[in-house]
């Protein structure tokens, strides 16, 4: 009797599992953007391809010392600024000290919401620490916004998956 009442239930505790997101092949797929083409003023997209609605610019860049550290020459400072963007949660985009090849020589992320001003016009500095700065040409931002990249299905089976930003662009990579 005990075995009958534990095959009876089988199909049950089957389809709960399978709503639940317990089985290992539950349609968790992961996907990459293509990275987007970078230039100095950018409309910064989702991972769809689609425009976020915000506009993301180098205002201008030189090279100096970092005040911080001036032994070690020579560094990109660069100004940007996000149009459309909020102060709290906006998006974040690669930036990139490159050659006259676009060729990057160093890039790090900068996000809307460490930049400051009114109106939706939020501008901000950084720098970019470059092996050579005088192989610099430009600085030029990438479109994709990094500002968000979720769990993957390899981390998490059941609320893993979608679409994820491109790889970070870095040092040797052709924009």
């Amino acid at each position: 009797m005990f075995p009958a009442r534990i095959l009876a239930g089988a199909p049950v505790v089957l389809v709960i599992f399978a709503l639940s997101g317990c089985s290992s092949h539950w349609g968790c797929t992961d996907t990459t953007a293509e990275r987007g083409e970078a230039g100095v003023r950018v409309q910064v997209e989702d991972t769809s391809g689609r425009p976020f609605g915000v506009t993301a610019e180098v205002v201008d860049w030189r090279l100096e010392p970092h005040p911080q550290a001036p032994s070690e020459g020579d560094q990109v400072h660069f100004r940007y600024r996000f149009d459309g963007a909020d102060e709290i949660s906006g998006p974040a985009v690669d930036a990139c000290a490159v050659d006259r090849e676009r060729v990057a020589l160093g890039c790090q992320t900068v996000y809307s919401s460490q930049a400051f001003g009114p109106d939706g016009a939020l501008t901000g500095d950084d720098w970019l620490a470059v092996e050579h700065p005088e192989q610099v040409a430009g600085v030029l931002l990438i479109p994709n916004d990094q500002s968000y990249d979720g769990r993957t299905c390899e981390q998490d089976i059941k609320d893993g998956g979608g679409p994820h930003p491109p790889e970070p662009a870095s040092r040797g990579d052709q924009l």
